[in-house]
């Protein structure tokens, strides 16, 4: 499909661009490229402008997008992590996403100006863009996203695609059963031909988020404290399970909470992805004790060895009722017995915590005890933890490169004439 003036969408001259907006981070990035260009926290850091003098409000600033007037009241938005991670007075910490999907416009349309001027360098009015969505996306807000990207940032052309799906194709399958475990839920979606089957999924509030609550609740318990790192001035070499030796720093007054919880959480992910590790089997003290430990040093300089305590922390993902095993079995279910087969012989695992060491090998396991002896049964995950982080945005990459796949495009045109009909037409 060509263009307004004969290029092709999705040709080598000029590149389509991939969004994959979730509730971490959002994902950015050309097609046909194997990993995204940005992967941006989902937060918006909203604050006051320091007053500047007139002569510099020229210089425009580096991650900064800014709004208002030289009056003085004007808020700044900060966005990404060298902006976001700076201690500033009243800057309070923001997320556009809820449930899955964008709620708020305003934060998010800073989050794309963001992306168009800083990562991308490019116009927006040159770049078709693919965007995934949550299976229970509902149609207002597929209308105003198709909307903000054709009239705002005119883009040529504009397509929606199931993150479902994508993580399929990204895995080689046009038909799996997609488990994705992502930062605020784990979902399980069949897909059929390319097609997801919007009534059959279902998902659960178990997430990374959940397990970074659990880690925070554990060390507690061990009386560990977790030191804000941009705190900490300087600190001692300690011997092990030491009290820790520190100076802190002298911090600007009028912090937010919501930016120190931001940041907190940030460190106890952080610990999650050096410590947590997924058993095999459900845990069993005895077992987990025979394996070697991981040493973690926390930022104040405080440092120990965690054994067991790592594999009873991720038990949490493997809840009986919400765990992604029962998920995918409910999902399974949920479809046609023809359809079975298929589904069972494919089963996608994605998302930021199918990324953590020992989770797919414990749903392998999990689901061949629960799957139907009559089918036969596949795990497939993608070998790096990065591919099955990214597995949607892969997946759109891959889908907008395809030579086939360029007609499939909702074009500005297309828009003009059909407005937001277009997009139950054409992105089912």
């Amino acid at each position: 499909m060509s263009g307004p003036n004969g290029m092709l969408y999705g040709g080598d001259e000029i590149g389509a661009l991939v969004f994959d907006p979730g509730h971490h981070s959002l994902r950015v990035g050309y097609a046909q490229e194997d990993t995204p260009k940005a992967d941006i926290p989902a937060v918006i850091g909203v604050g006051p402008a320091p007053l500047i003098p007139d002569a510099e409000q020229k210089v425009p600033d580096g991650n900064v997008t800014q709004s208002g007037t030289k009056t003085g009241n004007e808020l700044r938005h900060y966005i990404d992590v060298t902006e976001l991670h700076v201690p500033r007075p009243s800057m309070e910490v923001q997320t556009y996403m809820k449930d899955g999907q964008i709620e708020n416009w305003d934060l998010f349309e800073k989050m794309l100006d963001y992306c168009y001027t800083k990562v991308i360098r490019s116009p927006s009015e040159h770049h078709p863009a693919l965007f995934t969505e949550a299976v229970w996306t509902s149609r207002p807000t597929r209308e105003k996203l198709a909307e903000l990207l054709f009239e705002k940032y005119q883009a040529p052309a504009f397509f929606l695609v199931k993150n479902a799906v994508l993580a399929a194709f990204a895995n080689g399958k046009s038909t799996a059963l997609v488990i994705d475990a992502g930062a605020s839920q784990t979902s399980a979606v069949p897909v059929v031909d390319g097609y997801a089957l919007v009534n059959a999924a279902v998902r659960s509030p178990v997430g990374g988020d959940h397990l970074v609550a659990q880690a925070k609740n554990m060390l507690n318990n061990m009386h560990i404290q977790m030191l804000p790192v941009y705190s900490i001035q300087t600190k001692e070499v300690i011997r092990e399970r030491e009290r820790a030796r520190y100076t802190l720093k002298t911090l600007p007054a009028g912090l937010t909470p919501s930016w120190q919880q931001y940041m907190l959480k940030r460190q106890y992910e952080d610990f999650c992805h050096c410590v947590a590790q997924v058993s095999e089997i459900a845990y069993d003290e005895r077992t987990a004790a025979v394996v070697p430990g991981v040493h973690h040093e926390f930022p104040g300089g405080y440092h120990q060895d965690f054994g067991p305590e790592r594999f009873k922390l991720t038990e949490c993902l493997f809840e009986q009722s919400l765990g992604a095993p029962h998920l995918a079995c409910a999902a399974a279910a949920s479809c046609d017995a023809d359809a079975r087969p298929a589904l069972w012989a494919s089963v996608v695992a994605c998302g930021g915590v199918a990324a953590m060491g020992g989770w797919t090998e414990r749903l392998a396991k999990e689901l061949a005890a629960r799957a139907p002896s009559s089918h036969r049964l596949k795990t497939h995950a993608a070998p790096s933890p990065v591919e099955r982080r990214f597995a949607a945005w892969i997946g759109g990459s891959i889908l907008a490169s395809i030579g086939s796949f360029q007609q499939m495009w909702i074009s500005s045109q297309e828009y003009d004439e059909g407005g937001k009909g277009q997009l139950e037409r054409k992105c089912p």
